[in-house]
């Protein structure tokens, strides 16, 4: 079963359609990344998803209840922006946000100083926020966001200004969560979405292009290209390489042959049989595959 199904989200402002008509699950246990260039519509989707803005149409649904507008118990959400009360401590702040969400002051002060151990600020506990790094206040805007226990985690671009450290801080922070949480977080840095995540949605102009487990993406995507070279050139290599019945095109790049197959695997055994039984003096065989940032500006361009 699902942990959320989205079915027909959609945002209008007036004339502009932010959120285009999308669909989607959110499983549990799973880290999924919210992918798409800026303005593409992702804020808005995670405000709906946690309850601060309505759905012009659609509905969503947390298992098998219907998603309210107040899901504060079901859902921790980190802004893209998050605003600290500087003057306060790490441990004041939590245990502020504990009480918020109905826990007892006790409740509070417990749970918060659990979240300040997982996010490792035990030792700054009693540090003015104001004083704290950029990546330091991720990771408390973190802790926050779990201090009631939710079902689903929910991250606005949370590494998008932070400095390479802070982010190595939050990206790590992200993988250890998500062994005991869902998270579901926006992101336009691609290699940090294929770093942590399971699944991506991708995006763009308010409409979902995309949606699946890393791995089903890129298999659905691969060029299936494969790049040969040889030491001796052998005569008459790209008439032989097309005699294969699964290659459909050879090209030359540099002193690479780029070979275009319809199946890769097959491809790889028919070549590398044609290879042996002709003796050719093999340098290089390389079968391509398409990076993230290659499906993601595909998929945008198109």
């Amino acid at each position: 079963m699902s942990l959320m199904s989205v079915e027909q989200l959609t945002k209008r402002y007036q004339s502009a359609t932010v959120v285009d008509h999308i669909s989607f699950q959110l499983e549990p246990g799973k880290c999924v990344a919210l992918l798409g260039p800026n303005g593409a519509g992702k804020t808005t989707t995670l405000r709906m998803l946690a309850g601060f803005i309505s759905p012009t149409e659609g509905e969503i649904h947390f298992n098998e209840d219907q998603f309210t507008y107040d899901n504060r118990h079901h859902v921790g959400y980190l802004p893209q922006y998050p605003v600290f009360h500087n003057w306060m401590t790490g441990e004041e702040f939590l245990m502020y946000v504990g009480q918020l969400a109905y826990l007892s002051k006790d409740e509070a002060k417990s749970k918060a100083h659990e979240l300040l151990d997982l996010v490792r600020l035990s030792d700054d506990k009693q540090k003015r926020i104001g004083k704290f790094s950029g990546g330091m206040k991720q990771r408390l805007g973190i802790a926050q966001a779990l201090m009631h226990d939710p079902k689903l985690v929910i991250l606005d671009e949370p590494v998008s200004s932070l400095d390479p450290i802070g982010r190595r801080e939050v990206l790590n922070l992200i993988r250890e969560l998500k062994k005991d949480a869902t998270i579901l977080f926006s992101t336009h840095i691609l290699n940090d979405a294929e770093e942590v995540s399971d699944d991506i949605l991708l995006l763009n102009q308010g409409k979902l292009l995309k949606q699946g487990s890393i791995e089903d993406i890129h298999n659905q995507q691969d060029t299936k290209t494969i790049y040969l070279a040889f030491q001796d050139e052998p005569k008459f290599i790209e008439e032989r390489l097309k005699e294969i019945d699964t290659v459909f095109n050879v090209t030359r790049e540099h002193r690479d042959f780029v070979v275009a197959v319809h199946d890769v695997n097959d491809a790889r055994a028919q070549l590398l049989t044609m290879i042996q039984s002709e003796g050719w003096a093999l340098t290089k065989f390389e079968i391509a595959k398409s990076s993230l940032e290659d499906i993601f500006i595909k998929a945008v361009s198109e």
